[in-house]
């Protein structure tokens, strides 16, 4: 009995001792909660170069997205129509279909249709500069986001340096009187500028592929429209 009555005093000495040990324990997670701002901050001016670069990495992939999909898009029938126009002597009409269509296909099938009566060869060559001209503007930006994709992560390795640099530089000045609280700002800068440069080179890099391949299937497009008016004007005459 006395053994019950034991055991029973402790639980409830437990018991009131667990709320105590909650409240503990909240505290402690709260007081290690950091702000995902102010550990940036902490990462010293590296960070703020990251963040400029990652802003223009940014604005040039949502303009080049909504150009590239503009481009990919286009009319199931326009080369039927210009088959059509072509085959009546409508040459007018399919230059300004072509223009109101305005995609670089588009752009490729009226500078071949202002070369009808040329050897082939020529048209080829002309509708030819005139798809690397477009590629070329699609592809306009790409090198930002290529240069952020590889060059972020060397910004935050530079940042780490920096910040183990500073880090050795306060345990050299406090002597014997080292601290962990005089070595934590360098530390978080060596730690924090290489989080924020692999984030935001593994994103670009990431965004810069899919643009890569975006533009490749724009060309492949345009590559397929080439050989079929290429086809057309090898078409015998009726």
């Amino acid at each position: 009995m006395n053994i019950l009555l034991s055991l029973q005093a402790v639980a409830q000495q437990a018991a009131e001792q667990m709320p105590d040990l909650t409240a503990v324990a909240e505290t402690a997670a709260t007081e290690a909660e950091m702000n995902v701002i102010d550990l940036a901050f902490k990462g010293g001016w590296i960070m703020i170069v990251l963040l400029l670069l990652s802003l223009m990495a940014v604005y040039v992939f949502i303009q080049r997205f909504i150009v590239i999909k503009r481009a990919g898009k286009e009319d199931e029938t326009f080369m039927n129509k210009i088959k059509d126009y072509i085959h009546e002597g409508k040459v007018e009409s399919a230059i300004n279909l072509c223009r109101s269509i305005n995609t670089p296909s588009a752009r490729m099938i009226e500078k071949g249709i202002t070369r009808l009566g040329r050897p082939m060869n020529d048209v080829l060559v002309a509708i030819e500069n005139v798809g690397n001209l477009e590629v070329a503007k699609l592809e306009k930006g790409f090198p930002l986001i290529a240069t952020t994709a590889s060059g972020a992560p060397m910004l935050g390795f530079l940042g780490t340096v920096t910040g183990m640099v500073r880090a050795f530089f306060d345990m050299a000045n406090a002597g014997t009187n080292v601290d962990v609280a005089l070595l934590s700002g360098g530390i978080y800068e060596a730690l924090v500028t290489t989080v924020g440069g692999l984030i935001v080179g593994i994103i670009a890099l990431f965004g810069y592929n899919y643009l890569v391949s975006q533009v490749d299937n724009v060309v492949n497009k345009m590559e397929a429209r080439t050989m079929e008016f290429m086809d057309l004007l090898n078409e015998p005459a009726n």
